[in-house]
C-alpha cells in the first residue's frame, strides 16, 4: 500500500521548493504521481514574502524573533488578514494579477527596502502560469479526501509543531474530527528566539543537540533544546484531543546520568523532576520489559503526567520500535 501524501488548507506552500522536492525525489526513481495532494485552499508564499520576513527582522533589532526567514510569518499575516492568494487562485489567471499587485504594492508601501516594479509583478505572473498548469494534477478538495479516510477507517498520520500558542490553532478543527495519535520527543526543541523556560544552556544543551541531530532542516542551523516540557505537551494534547503518544528518541535522553522531566511552568518559577537515567544503549531493543527500568519509569512518568497512554516508543533510525 503506498501512501498517500496530503498538504492541507492549514499550509503555506512555496511552489518552487515543493517542485525543487517532487524533482529531488523524481530524479531517484520515486514517482510522485497520485501519491501528493495539495490543498485547493493552502495559501501561497511567495518569494517576496522571504524578503519581508528579513527586512521584519531587522526592524526588530535586539527583540527579533530569529525566523529562518523563509516567510512563513509574512505568509501567515496575508492568510489572517485576508489578502493572500491561494492555490485555488491559480486557477483563475484572470484575476490573479490584480491580487498579487495588491499584496506586492503593500509591502513596498510598508517597508522602504522593499523595490517593487512592474517587471517583477510581470515576472511573477507569467512564473505562476507555469507553476499552475504543473500543479493542477496535484489540486483537491484535501478536507473531503481526509474524511473519506477516516470514514474508511484508514491510518493516518498527521504532523504537527507541538508549539502551543498559534501553530496548532490552525488544525484543530481537523485534528479534532477523529481520534490521533502524536508523535513526541522524550525531550523538547525549538528554533528561534524567544522564552523557553526548560531550555539546557551550553554543554548540556549540546549533548543533546548532538546526539539527537537537532539541527534544522532546511538551515541547518542549531536547534535550542531543553528537558521535556510536560506542561506544552498537556496543552497540545488537550486542545486537539490525541488520545495516545508516540514517543521518539528516549535513546538519547537516556544516556545521560538522568532524565529531567519538566512538570510546571508557572512564572516566575519553574519546578523539574529528574529521574534516574540508564546510561546505555537502548537502540537494540524491540521489547517494552528488556528496556531498563529507569528507561520504563522515565515513561510511564510521562504517562501519568500527562494522561495519556504510550503505544509507541522509537529507540533508533526506522524501524527500530518497540510496541508498548
Amino acid at each position: 500500500m503506498r501512501t498517500l501524501c496530503v498538504i492541507g488548507n492549514g499550509i503555506v506552500v512555496h511552489l518552487p521548493g515543493l517542485f525543487e522536492e517532487i524533482d529531488g525525489l523524481e530524479s531517484n526513481g520515486i514517482s510522485c504521481k497520485e501519491r501528493i495532494l495539495v490543498s485547493d485552499c493552502a495559501h501561497l508564499l511567495f518569494n517576496f514574502h522571504r524578503l519581508v520576513d528579513g527586512l521584519r527582522e531587522s526592524e526588530l533589532t535586539n527583540s527579533f524573533i530569529g525566523t529562518t526567514k523563509n516567510g512563513i510569518g509574512p505568509c501567515y499575516s496575508s492568510k489572517v488578514i485576508r489578502n493572500g492568494i491561494r492555490v485555488c487562485d491559480l486557477r483563475h489567471m484572470d484575476t490573479f494579477p490584480q491580487k498579487l499587485d495588491l499584496l506586492l504594492s503593500e509591502a513596498a508601501s510598508r517597508f522602504q527596502g522593499f523595490k517593487y516594479s512592474p517587471d517583477m509583478l510581470r515576472e511573477e505572473v507569467e512564473n505562476y502560469k507555469r507553476f499552475a498548469e504543473r500543479l493542477e494534477p496535484f489540486i483537491a478538495d484535501t478536507v473531503y479526501v481526509v474524511n473519506e479516510c477516516i470514514a474508511q477507517e484508514k491510518k493516518i498520520l498527521v504532523e504537527v509543531i507541538r508549539q502551543p500558542c498559534w501553530t496548532l490553532t490552525l488544525e484543530s478543527a481537523l485534528v479534532l474530527a477523529f481520534s490521533l495519535e502524536l508523535l513526541v520527543k522524550a525531550y523538547t526543541t525549538r528554533v528561534g528566539s524567544g522564552t523557553f523556560p526548560t531550555e539546557i544552556l551550553r554543554k548540556g544543551g549540546d549533548l543533546l543537540r548532538f546526539a539527537g541531530q537537532e539541527f534544522g532542516t532546511v538551515t541547518d542551523h542549531p536547534c535550542r533544546c531543553s528537558w521535556l516540557d510536560i506542561v506544552a505537551l498537556q496543552y497540545c494534547c488537550r486542545i486537539n484531543g490525541f488520545y495516545s503518544l508516540n514517543l521518539t528518541k528516549p535513546d538519547v535522553v537516556c544516556s545521560n546520568e538522568g532524565n529531567t522531566c519538566h512538570m510546571q511552568a508557572l512564572l516566575p518559577f519553574v519546578k523539574y523532576e529528574v529521574l534516574p537515567g540508564c546510561q546505555c544503549d537502548i537502540s537494540s531493543i524491540r521489547n517494552y520489559f528488556d528496556l531498563p527500568k529507569a528507561a520504563r519509569q522515565y515513561v510511564e512518568r510521562i504517562e501519568e503526567l500527562v494522561g495519556i497512554p504510550i503505544h509507541y516508543i522509537g529507540v533508533g533510525r526506522h524501524d527500530a520500535i518497540i510496541y508498548k
